[in-house]
């Protein structure tokens, strides 16, 4: 099984055409990229099916990154909020289809007053819903939920693989640096990396690539507070890139780093090939 790791960034290097994404991807030595919808829809459907053709053409993977609000776990599954959280999906798990990417990730939602348990059951009876709906549009895609990084509320490691042992189409999304900041900046070495990817891979089915984010970053409190350039903060990409030699299966590396500068630094750890193609620095 092919234990290959692709890198790429969490924002689509330009909006002007799909041709002109894919070059800026080519030209920086990127294998993947995450179609950022964080804030928001920007990409339309002809758009995404072009990006999707292009990126197969040139074997960049793709991955979706639902808007914020999209998330389950609502008190209530009613109400404009939940309305839109499911719209957000709906049309995340569209431009996926669309495009060709790999998954959509989400975030996990909130406790919200509730016990964990209570949580945890609430986002599953919801997205068990969501899956019925994508299924009857033929949107029915992988989902991601990513661990968070906050340490009091949902999202922890713990959360996202439960999560994922409940419905089985969601997989675990490992932020190492919302985990390296839950941790109070534990993740120093090789072990704590290989525990997590161990975690995951349990959840995942054989040829499924693990999906990763990942930054430096500032935390306070053990919770997130800025991704920072890479360097400022103190997580490395070398014990990330010798726990990834250890599991067989592919990885996609997403850098959340705020400038091009750390993205490229991170590739050269992780791929080896920084050295074969031209930074654009930020």
């Amino acid at each position: 099984m092919s234990s290959r790791i692709r890198v790429g960034v969490a924002r689509l290097p330009s909006r002007e055409s799909p041709e002109a994404a894919i070059e800026l991807l080519l030209e920086r030595g990127y294998a993947a990229c995450e179609i950022d919808f964080e804030s928001g829809f920007w990409m339309d459907y002809p758009f995404a099916e072009r990006l999707g053709e292009l990126a197969r053409e040139h074997d960049v993977a793709l991955s979706v990154h639902a808007p914020l609000f999209g998330f389950m776990g609502h008190l209530e599954a009613s109400g404009r909020k939940f309305a839109s959280a499911v719209g957000a999906l709906d049309r995340s798990a569209g431009i996926a289809a669309a495009s060709g990417a790999e998954l959509v990730v989400f975030h996990p939602g909130f406790l919200l007053g509730r016990s964990r348990e209570d949580a945890l059951a609430a986002v599953v009876e919801q997205l068990s819903a969501l899956r019925e709906r994508l299924e009857g549009k033929g949107r029915a895609v992988p989902f991601g939920v990513e661990v968070m990084g906050r340490v009091r509320d949902l999202g922890s490691l713990d959360d996202v693989v439960e999560i994922s042992r409940r419905t089985r189409w969601v997989r675990p999304v490992l932020d190492f640096a919302h985990m390296h900041a839950t941790s109070d900046g534990a993740f120093l070495g090789v072990e704590p990396f290989a525990e997590a990817l161990a975690a995951a891979n349990e959840m995942l089915s054989p040829g499924d690539p693990v999906h990763i984010h990942f930054s430096d970053i500032a935390f306070a409190n053990r919770n997130e507070t800025k991704h920072l350039p890479y360097g400022e903060g103190t997580l490395r990409a070398e014990p990330l890139r010798d726990a990834l030699a250890g599991v067989e299966r592919p990885a996609t590396v997403i850098s959340e780093s705020p400038d091009e500068r750390s993205s490229q630094a991170i590739r050269a750890v992780l791929d080896g090939s920084g050295d074969r193609a031209t930074s654009r620095a930020s």
